[in-house]
């Protein structure tokens, strides 16, 4: 069993960047697929950004490619989600889980999920 912690949200302003971390316990991370989501008031949880444990393929959705890039660092058993250029439509509480197929992972349909940190872009 694989917990998940998310770290690194707060308040940015427009045009500024974070750096979001989900750090897991239970078991190596290079076994899963790991995927950030994220979910405003109001509105559907959506996908943002998957790396596969296995082979290192990332995917991103349209919304952010270009300014979210998605890591991991096996060795500290942590993904990494940087945001750069935010938008105020990024402000959203962000998720990160993990499952053991990419493609369902990417669909949403994760096995373990983090509690959720909270990203706000203001000025």
């Amino acid at each position: 069993q694989v917990q998940l912690v998310e770290s690194g949200g707060g308040l940015v302003q427009p045009g500024g960047s974070l750096r979001l971390s989900c750090a897991a316990s239970g078991s190596p991370l290079d076994y899963y697929a790991i995927g950030w989501f994220r979910q405003a008031p109001g509105k559907e949880r959506e996908g943002v950004s998957c790396i596969n444990g296995r082979d290192g393929n990332t995917w991103y959705a349209n919304s952010v490619k270009g300014r979210f890039t998605i890591s991991r660092d096996n060795a500290k058993n942590t993904v990494y989600l940087q945001m750069n250029s935010v938008k105020p439509d990024d402000t959203a509480v962000y998720y990160c889980a993990a499952g053991p197929d990419y493609r369902t992972v990417v669909a949403g349909m994760a096995d373990h999920w983090g509690k959720g940190t909270l990203v706000t872009v203001s000025s």
